[in-house]
């Protein structure tokens, strides 16, 4: 069976109790080509460039300071190709395609370059987590990965560097967009409210969409060209045009290229403008085109499921002292510091608790005796994750390193927790945020494009 290899389209979630959270996130499709016009003589002899020189790609875009190359369109154009025949989708024509492909590039560009002017970045321990769970979703050792990729022609440094970028974008977009969306107790309140009134509650719905996009100080011919097209895409796809090839060839929308497929959806978690539109559809049927601040949207429901689930999750109580190295204190003395405080507690000569408080230079835990209270193995990173993993309760961890510097942990407890209660309130905040998100970050995506300086050279 061939495995799957997707590429980071999500957005990040980060949580972070004590030490650190997992981000966790799907895997991007594209990889970054880099070539250059190398000329065999000095640039002072640019007249000879022609016959002295080697062409090795061409500049399909100029993004402000940046530049998207052919050898980038014709790599992602080759991917999506290969996503969408994935998917039984036949892909449009080539000019559509390389159109549709090139814009999203362009806006890949314009986001990575804001975050790099901000200093947003993404740590090899996070894009290791990263790609470890791209290897367990795919049922394969870490270790296997890039062989597994090379079977399908994907390098692993490629896959790597992309991964990275589309990492950092899920970062800006959680910055730019969602931590802005503020939910209130009430609004919690109210959301749950109505989830338990709700006839649907516990239905969830595939969705797909297209968006033609209306510029936000529009013109009323501009509106006019958008509405009539609109009417065109959504008369094509009530005839039974497939959806998914309308919506690669016409939506303006971040999700085009996926056939503009937004997954399964809670019905109360569907962005705000569907949420009254998607429960009346039956499966397969396609709605009028909706008119939101980004522009008008066609909708399908896919499919209708009814799903209900209990959040009970195995958790661990644990605490730990860190030790940081630094220029007085290398790794090897900082370890055999802990090593001795490790043996003193041990023999009975030291209390955990108090030497934590003592020295630990977590601030988040130090003065609470190095207890980071009960927390499922998954919320840490992944080497704090493993050494806890291994410990039985009482016992005490050899030093062992992480991102933060060198830990000895504690296990103090193991227990199976029924979370419902409080992970239903923090899935009705995600979800309010999420149903808001969609249209946020449309509207977000369309300001980046709108003031980046944006050339096209080739299509």
């Amino acid at each position: 069976m061939r495995r799957h290899f997707p590429f980071p389209t999500r957005t990040a979630r980060v949580a972070r109790p004590g030490l650190d959270r997992a981000i966790t996130l799907g895997v991007a499709c594209a990889l970054a080509a880099f070539a250059l016009l190398l000329p065999v003589r000095s640039s002072a002899q640019t007249r000879d460039l022609s016959t002295q020189g080697q062409l090795l790609d061409r500049i399909a875009a100029i993004v402000n300071t940046g530049v998207v190359l052919q050898s980038q369109l014709n790599e992602r154009v080759n991917q999506v190709i290969s996503e969408l025949k994935a998917q039984g989708l036949t892909p449009p024509a080539q000019s559509v395609l390389r159109k549709q492909v090139l814009h999203s590039l362009i806006i890949e560009q314009v986001q990575l370059q804001r975050a790099q002017q901000d200093g947003i970045t993404v740590s090899d321990d996070t894009l290791n987590a990263a790609m470890q769970s791209v290897a367990a979703r795919n049922g394969i050792p870490f270790a296997d990965l890039p062989s597994a990729l090379e079977q399908q022609g994907i390098n692993y440094a490629d896959y790597r560097s992309q991964m990275r970028d589309q990492l950092i974008i899920g970062l800006l977009r959680e910055r730019d967009v969602l931590q802005r969306i503020v939910v209130t107790p009430r609004q919690i309140d109210q959301f749950l409210a109505r989830e338990a009134n709700a006839p649907t509650a516990g239905e969830e719905y595939d969705v797909s969409h297209i968006l033609i996009a209306v510029p936000p100080n529009a013109t009323p011919a501009q509106l006019t060209a958008a509405r009539t097209l609109a009417d065109k895409v959504d008369a094509l796809a009530k005839a039974g045009k497939n959806f998914g090839k309308l919506a690669v060839t016409y939506s303006s929308s971040a999700d085009a290229l996926k056939g503009g497929n937004l997954g399964w959806r809670k019905g109360i978690d569907l962005p705000t403008f569907l949420t009254a539109v998607v429960p009346k559809l039956r499966p397969g049927e396609v709605s009028a085109p909706i008119r939101t601040p980004s522009g008008f949207h066609i909708v399908k429901l896919n499919h209708v499921r009814r799903q209900e689930h209990k959040d009970i999750v195995a958790q661990v109580h644990v605490r730990h002292i860190l030790l940081i190295p630094n220029a007085l204190q290398d790794n090897a003395t900082v370890r055999e510091r802990l090593e001795k405080i490790r043996s003193e507690i041990l023999a009975g000569k030291l209390k955990f608790s108090v030497i934590a408080a003592s020295v630990s230079q977590d601030p988040g835990s130090a003065s609470h005796g190095g207890d980071l209270g009960w927390a499922s193995p998954t919320d840490y990173t992944p080497r704090f994750a493993a050494a806890v993993q291994k410990l039985k309760i009482d016992q005490i961890s050899q030093p062992f390193q992480t991102r933060y510097g060198w830990h000895i942990a504690e296990l103090l407890g193991r227990r199976q927790f029924d979370e419902t209660k409080q992970m239903k309130r923090l899935h009705a905040m995600e979800a309010i945020r999420a149903s808001r998100a969609d249209e946020d970050t449309e509207l977000w995506l369309q300001r980046l494009r709108d003031e980046a300086y944006v050339k096209i050279l080739s299509d």
